[in-house]
């Protein structure tokens, strides 16, 4: 299907290129072994440029509209739409657009990455797959109350909900059940977070520094100067932020890296 917003022939096109590609940032795709031998395939991606470009253009309707409302706001990007009007519900059509969207593209890279798998060991079946987004929003039952939840570096962790929480590329991953604390919205982490910016990070440790931390594993060394952002100390500590978080999730499985692909 289509977004709600009138595409233009090149921006649909990319959209259609990009489609079942990895993206860049912290957008990786890794192999792992759990505490029982089990391999899994860990898989971070998102609605890639379309999903981008649609967000940059509803953030600039909203500016216009409080220009014009002449709302009082903080800072330009607290703009925001009423449910009661037109540009609402085209924003809200077009986000869930672009969360369909990224779920196909994670879906489409996910049977990429098993037949791959299943090809180099000659056997094996998937037997399990948890697909969850950690940028969206969604209505939901709280208090009694049907609202628009927005969870912006968060996954949902509702009773019967599975999740997966990353570390960093060269720390564990989790995958988890949600316990439905009512006081975190029903929310968890998404991953680590950062300890230190991007920049920080280019200034603090250098390409030896990541190798030294990615040592024991199979990753695109031969790109370590565009990675250097990525290195392990520049998150936080996962083992701390699951232990913080133990109210809000269980910990079924921890998963070790075997092998790290970062989109570069």
């Amino acid at each position: 299907n289509r977004p709600g917003t009138e595409l233009s022939e090149a921006q649909s096109v990319k959209a259609f290129k990009q489609f079942g590609t990895l993206g860049a940032g912290n957008h990786f795709v890794e192999v792992c072994v759990d505490e029982r031998g089990r391999v899994w395939v860990v898989l971070h991606s998102g609605s890639r440029g379309i999903g981008n470009l649609l967000a940059q253009m509803h953030i600039s309707r909203a500016r216009k509209l409080a220009k014009v409302l002449r709302l009082r706001l903080e800072d330009p990007d607290l703009a925001y739409f009423t449910e009661d009007i037109p540009e609402f519900q085209a924003y809200i059509s077009d986000m869930l657009w672009a969360q369909d969207y990224a779920r196909a593209n994670r879906d489409q890279m996910m049977d990429n990455a098993m037949r791959e798998v299943f090809a180099f060991l000659g056997f094996g079946s998937e037997t399990r797959r948890i697909n969850c987004h950690h940028n969206f929003t969604q209505r939901e039952m709280h208090g009694g109350h049907e609202l628009w939840i927005t969870r912006k570096g968060a996954i949902k962790a509702d009773v019967g909900d599975f999740g997966v929480i990353p570390g960093s590329m060269g720390t564990n991953s989790f995958i988890v059940a949600g316990k439905g604390n009512a006081a975190s919205w029903n929310s968890c982490s998404h991953g680590a977070g950062r300890r230190h910016s991007r920049t920080q990070a280019r200034k603090l440790f250098s390409a030896a520094d990541l190798a030294t931390q990615m040592s024991g594993k199979v990753w695109l060394s031969g790109r370590a100067d565009a990675l250097v952002d990525e290195i392990p100390t520049a998150y936080k500590n996962i083992d701390q932020v699951m232990a913080d978080q133990s109210d809000l999730v269980e910990i079924l499985h921890t998963l070790r890296q075997v092998l790290n692909y970062k989109g570069t």
